[in-house]
């Protein structure tokens, strides 16, 4: 199959096309009207739910400014809310003054190995879990399609009974530290009371809750919804748009040269100097989705790797990764997101094992870019582990060197030793560092690999047709 090159188009600077005046929108008025019912009723529905505006989902302010902290959308009462907050503000001050005895009681720094309060700790969340509920009974099912019935989007689904008591009360407690950085954002000025923050956007077959604010035009942001193409990621106000941009946009993957292909699966190399638009574009799109993002539109110094699934329809984007031109610290990846939609399916690691395919192809020792968000850290840490693991299970000499490790991955010495610390595979003995071969942590990790489904979500080096750029 020839590869794909992409040929000058269409403009996608995200803004409407020049020939979309104000005049459209009086056009197909039979679907925009419907549209504007079903938003007024669920803005009317909110405006009902939040309109004493008394209490918050954190039990620490007396009103709430949004849905999120709003105690009757979660079938709570303002009081329960603030019982919720004292047994929380009980349990971190617990969690706290244990921590410190902890670190009263240990001698050496290097020593990782959990104390005897945490692995106390975690048999007791095993017990809890394995009361988990089997599943739902006849009556709990009929009440809660009859409070969904009822309430249907103004209220949160009921969740009682869905999974085990510590992991519910786990995910309380998610909710209200969410609510409470909201709120603080709020208070710094950053969001105005739930407006000009995006709330879901319109991608190609896709309707995606956003999680994150990200700085696109106010005009825009205001609107709280947002229709994009899925290939060229231009943004636009409304539906009617977004149709008649589809008609005319000759884009079905992105700009740049297809560097890797192996069955549906691609990989383009996009030049952030060649195509700012577009990353510029696709930079907006991922502060949606990560906290730790503060790259927008200075695009240029950056390379950025983008993987699509292709069908007949065009090629369709699975997420992406950018890197420095030229890092100073051997950085093989600046930002890395998977799209919502693609998220634990094995195309995060794929994208972290390409990052690690260019540095070896390059030579160099890669690592990424701090600080990670939480989703990439616990991405990161599972890659490193499995590459360890792997590693460790095909070597077959008595001395090993973090050094030799590293040259072989390309994964930087400190993120090698701070996985094997955390694998509690390093000690430190008589003045040396030990590597331990900890077999049950192999056989566990050959267990899982056995039953992957998804053996070919893997990235294959020899489907890679790529030379690192000049300069790099």
């Amino acid at each position: 199959m020839p590869r794909r090159k992409r040929n000058a188009g269409s403009s996608s600077d995200g803004t409407e096309d020049s020939d979309f005046s104000t005049d459209l929108e009086h056009t197909d008025s039979s679907e925009s009207d419907g549209t504007s019912r079903r938003s007024a009723r669920v803005t009317r529905s909110s405006a009902r739910l939040s309109q004493s505006s008394q209490g918050h989902l954190t039990g620490k302010h007396e009103r709430h400014f949004s849905i999120s902290g709003c105690p009757l959308y979660h079938n709570l009462s303002a009081d329960e809310c603030k019982v919720r907050a004292q047994s929380r503000d009980k349990q971190i001050e617990e969690r706290m003054l244990s921590h410190r005895q902890d670190d009263n009681n240990r001698h050496a720094t290097r020593h990782q190995a959990p104390t005897e309060r945490q692995l106390r700790y975690k048999e007791k969340v095993a017990e809890l879990r394995k009361k988990r509920n089997s599943g739902l009974s006849k009556e709990q099912k009929e009440k809660y399609m009859e409070h969904r019935q009822t309430y249907g989007n103004t209220r949160e689904p009921l969740l009682e009974n869905l999974t085990s008591e510590y992991d519910l009360d786990l995910f309380r407690r998610a909710q209200a530290r969410a609510s409470e950085d909201l709120e603080k954002l709020r208070l710094q000025g950053q969001i105005t009371e739930g407006s000009n923050m995006i709330k879901t956007i319109a991608f190609g077959r896709y309707e995606l809750d956003t999680w994150y604010h990200s700085p696109y035009p106010e005009e825009y942001a205001r609107l709280g919804r947002l229709y994009m193409c899925e290939f060229c990621l231009k943004y636009m106000k409304s539906q009617t748009i977004l149709r008649r941009h589809m008609a005319k946009c000759v884009w079905k993957h992105p700009p740049g040269d297809e560097i890797y292909r192996k069955g549906s699966i691609s990989v383009f190399e996009v030049d952030g100097k060649k195509n700012k638009i577009y990353c510029q574009n696709l930079c907006l799109l991922a502060k949606l989705f990560l906290d730790h993002k503060t790259l927008y539109y200075d695009v240029e110094p950056f390379l950025f790797y983008v993987m699509t699934e292709a069908d007949n329809t065009g090629c369709h984007l699975i997420g992406y990764f950018s890197k420095e031109k030229n890092s100073f610290l051997n950085y093989n990846v600046s930002c890395i997101l998977t799209m919502p939609q693609y998220m634990r399916q094995g195309y995060g690691k794929m994208l972290i094992d390409f990052s690690y395919l260019l540095s070896k192809v390059e030579e160099k020792v890669g690592s990424p870019e701090r600080p990670l968000s939480d989703l990439g850290l616990i991405s990161y840490r599972s890659y490193w582990k499995e590459v360890l693991l792997r590693y460790l299970h095909n070597f077959q000499g008595k001395e090993i060197s973090i050094k030799e490790i590293s040259q072989e991955t390309a994964v930087n010495p400190v993120d090698i030793v701070s996985t094997l610390q955390a694998l509690q595979m390093l000690k430190y003995w008589k003045g040396k560092h030990l590597v331990l071969k900890r077999q049950d942590l192999i056989d566990e990790w050959i267990a899982k690999e056995a039953k992957r489904s998804n053996s070919n979500k893997t990235m294959d080096p020899s489907c890679l047709k790529w030379t690192p750029p000049k300069g790099t």
